[in-house]
């Protein structure tokens, strides 16, 4: 409210700024760190490898890979978490505790009663049996550092046992134990993922005994999380809050009224600021950017009309909801590009553009937005060098284009 108790109205022009500024897309506000990325963003999605370093890279004054691991393998600021939405996020070290409480606690508890139930039905283990194995794989850890999975079979061979899979069924199978144990164990704390095999784009891991998170209240831990959102991704609705976390909507409106979070109107009704946000925010000027797929900008919220428009959606995203690599100019969703075998970064508008000429025309992007857009292309092209990029979830435009 603004002090003569009214609802101020916050439009899409506002919410694309602030997104611009807070999201460091605009280049004058790009950071020097991974961490800060991390910490601007709240947190990273990593379910693919690879978007966790194009998403940072897009925010750095200085894009490498370099930065990134040296945050997730050598400092340790940055780590992996099974969280929100039973999704795969990379957050800061300070920040974990956090996550992990508010969102990642439940999720592990509900891994570990559905592994007991697969193990029980596809092999006659029960709680006792996963227990000795858990041990035994975290005393390996311990004693011969960090591991693959498949090393991790050679120390503990019951990682090798096979359930049974619809049994008696046409389509009966069979699958090693070793992963949904090492899931379970990663989703609790107790072990984390450490460099990859390969390349830093590879989902490989090697694992090691991971250090224990300081225990938080779930109360606490979801108006921490609640706070941190609104401070990246507000104004939201309670529906956007409720969504990202994977929350109930009833826990999302406690920790909404935690936090003080203050009433806004927005193009699609009410929506939420910190209490010291409601403000008009400046606008930093036009941007240009080329995010990954399940870059956290575009999945920051459930309803995106603001800045994606519904025309776009089809060609953007797969069929499970999943965002595929996108182009901005100025907060909006203009387009989309890929990475070519060659090496080529290629893109197009979706809005007042040829097809695949990136000319704008019409009431689509102009000059202006062609060339930012032709830099950033360039920028990320220069940075990939020799590395070849496919997304794990491909959509339609993203297909087209890398052919």
């Amino acid at each position: 409210m603004t002090v003569d108790g009214a609802v101020r109205r916050i439009g899409g022009d506002e919410r694309r700024a602030r997104l611009g500024v807070r999201h460091r897309l605009v280049p004058e506000l790009r950071a020097r760190s991974a961490e800060d990325v991390a910490r601007s963003l709240v947190a990273l999605h990593a379910t693919d490898a690879a978007t966790v370093y194009l998403s940072t890279a897009a925010r750095l004054a200085e894009p490498g890979f370099a930065e990134v691991e040296r945050a997730l393998y050598e400092a340790g600021s940055l780590v992996r978490l099974l969280a929100m939405r039973r999704t795969m996020f990379v957050v800061t070290g300070e920040s974990a505790p956090v996550v992990y409480a508010a969102a990642a606690r439940a999720i592990a508890a509900k891994e570990r009663a559905g592994l007991l139930k697969y193990l029980a039905e596809g092999g006659g283990w029960d709680e006792a049996w996963l227990s000795e194995v858990e041990e035994a794989v975290v005393a390996a850890l311990a004693a011969h550092g960090e591991s693959t999975a498949a090393q991790l079979g050679g120390y503990e061979p019951r990682l090798r046992e096979q359930v049974v899979l619809a049994a008696g069924k046409p389509y009966e199978a069979r699958q090693n134990v070793a992963s949904r144990i090492i899931r379970v164990l990663a989703a609790e704390g107790r072990i984390t993922r450490r460099r990859p095999v390969g390349s830093w784009a590879s989902s490989q891991f090697r694992w090691a005994v991971a250090e224990p998170l300081h225990e938080l209240p779930a109360a606490e831990a979801k108006a921490a999380l609640a706070r941190d959102w609104l401070a990246a991704y507000g104004p939201g609705t309670e529906a956007d809050l409720k969504w990202w976390t994977g929350w109930t909507l009833t826990d999302a409106r406690k920790a909404l009224a935690a936090v003080g979070a203050r009433q806004v109107a927005l193009d699609e009704g009410t929506g939420y600021v910190l209490p010291e946000d409601v403000d008009p925010a400046p606008d930093a000027g036009p941007w240009a950017a080329l995010l990954p797929g399940l870059d956290p900008t575009p999945m920051g919220w459930q309803q995106r009309d603001w800045f994606l428009p519904d025309e776009h959606r089809p060609a953007l995203f797969d069929r499970t909801g999943n965002v595929g690599p996108t182009v901005w100019w100025d907060g909006r969703v203009v387009g989309g590009w890929a990475q070519r075998p060659d090496g080529e970064i290629v893109w197009r508008l979706l809005t007042g553009a040829g097809k695949g000429s990136g000319n704008g025309s019409g009431n689509g992007p102009g000059k202006e937005a062609v060339a930012a857009i032709a830099a950033e292309a360039e920028r990320l092209g220069g940075w990939l060098g020799e590395v070849r990029v496919t997304p794990r979830f491909r959509t339609p435009l993203e297909r087209e284009l890398s052919a």
